[in-house]
Parts: C-alpha cells; structure tokens; sequence
C-alpha cells in the first residue's frame, strides 16, 4: 500500500514542509483543487509529479466564488477517498485549509481581475466568482511557492484569468493548462457530475458533441452566427437551459465575428435539472 502524502492545516506547517525542498533547491508543483477528485485531477498529478521532483495538491472548498444561491454546502467533500487516491501518485504534500486559516478574522484584500474576467462569459452570470478565484490562487501561489501550477482547460475563462493575474503580478509560477479530459461519450469530468439523474447523465454529451460539430463547420467557413444558432437548438432541444454558446477569441476571450479574427475557442454553459455544466473547444 502507498504511503499517504503528508496532510498539513496551518501556514505555518505547510511552510516547514516546504522548506527543505527549497533546501535541496527542487523544483515545486502545484495541484490547485477544491477535493473530490476525479480523474481529470489526477491527470494534473501525474503531469505535476512529471514536470516537478516534488508535488503539492491543495484540497480547499473555496467560499468566496460560491454566491449565496450556489451549491457551496452540498459541493461534493470526500477527503479520505481524496488521499488514497493521492498516495498513488506519491503526492508529497497536501494542503488543506479550513476557511478561517485562509480568510482570518481581519482579512481585507482581495484581487479585483478584468479582462478575461470580464468576458459576459462566467462573469455575467456568476459576477462574484473569478474575484475570488483569483484571490484564493494568488494566496496559494504565496503560501507554496511552487515553480508550476497546473490547471484544466475545462474551466477555460479561469484559466486565462489566472494566466494573465499571474503576468500581471510578476509572480514567478509558469501557469499549465492541460487538455479536458472526457468520459467515453464526450461528457467532461467535473465533481458536480455526481448530482446528475440517469436521464440527465444520457443527455449530457450533447454539449460536447455541439461544439466538435460547431468546430468542424467554422473550419469549413460556415457564418459563425449560423452555427451557433443551430448548436443553440441542439442544446435547448436535449433539454438544457442554455446560458452561453459563444465563439470567443482563445487568448483574450473578446468576441469575434469571423474565422479570420481567430485564434478561436467555443465555450457553452448550461443548466440540465439543478446541475450546470460549462465545456469548451478549441477550433
């Protein structure tokens, strides 16, 4: 049986963890998480435990980009499970807060982002959420120091948000995204995929599947707008609400009228029964 990483809880312990690896002068990662984790996270270990001679994943349900109405108290916590999957990877390290050691009693500053945060993607309908993203990823990067963070692209607008507060800052981390990965059908990991029903589950995939097909008409040159008006359809007819379908441009996430204005990337958000769901695709 692999040895379980070691667990710390304070600033202060994940620090004397620390400290040694800068000692030896090895490199860090970084495996930001909020727990419950699926392989799409351990797809980040393994790329860290790769990149890096030693690994930290934190494990932190962040409070402060849930709004009052969101699923912050039934966000899916299975901490045991999370380790024993750790300790496969040999993760050296696992930093998991409570609320009060990351946001004590005082606590006052917080990371105002724009840009890629103000897109009218995620921002538009969840206005609290990358203010504290980026609050919360600025501390962890403080707190570990590591030499790379990894990321998944499946939560794409926060990727860029976190790349460019990274540039912006000067903070010394190289920031990796690495490909969403899927179940056979298509469907993006996510936690939030346990609260699907069984008839829900079956029409997940359609997200994906609009977007392949959305990329592969704009390679042909079909009009953007048609596209997505179609893609639209699909998605409302599978029985989602849809918040978005847009084309945005990869880098800036600024809206574009045409392939030419690319790099493109499509993102869609959408509600299915009480569960949203966010994808995206590179085009």
């Amino acid at each position: 049986m692999a040895r379980g990483p070691r667990v710390v809880r304070t600033v202060t312990a994940l620090r004397r963890a620390v400290a040694p690896m800068r000692a030896a002068d090895q490199t860090v990662a970084l495996v930001p998480t909020m727990g419950a984790l699926h392989a799409g996270h351990l797809a980040l270990v393994h790329e860290a435990r790769r990149r890096a001679k030693r690994v930290v994943v934190s494990i932190f349900v962040n409070p402060t980009q849930f709004a009052p109405h969101e699923d912050f108290g039934s966000y899916p916590r299975r901490f045991a499970a999370d380790l024993a999957a750790l300790a496969e990877f040999k993760v050296d390290v696992v930093w998991a807060p409570t609320a009060p050691v990351m946001y004590p009693d005082g606590f006052a500053t917080r990371i105002v982002p724009e840009g890629a945060a103000l897109a009218g993607l995620e921002d538009k309908f969840r206005p609290h959420f990358f203010g504290g993203v980026a609050t919360v990823v600025a501390k962890l990067f403080a707190q570990v120091t590591p030499d790379v963070a990894l990321f998944g692209q499946k939560d794409y607008q926060q990727l860029r948000v976190i790349a460019q507060m990274t540039k912006d800052l000067d903070l010394p981390v190289k920031v990796v995204g690495l490909p969403t990965v899927r179940e056979r059908d298509g469907l993006a990991l996510s936690s939030r995929n346990v609260y699907l029903t069984p008839n829900e589950r079956q029409a997940a995939p359609v997200l994906y599947r609009v977007l392949r097909q959305s990329a592969a008409r704009i390679k042909q040159d079909e009009p953007l707008p048609r596209v997505l008006a179609e893609g639209h359809e699909e998605i409302a007819g599978a029985g989602f609400a849809l918040d978005y379908l847009e084309a945005r441009h990869a880098l800036t996430l600024a809206p574009i009228a045409a392939r030419k204005d690319g790099p493109i990337r499509l993102l869609v958000a959408a509600t299915i029964g009480k569960t949203r769901l966010i994808d995206n695709l590179g085009v």
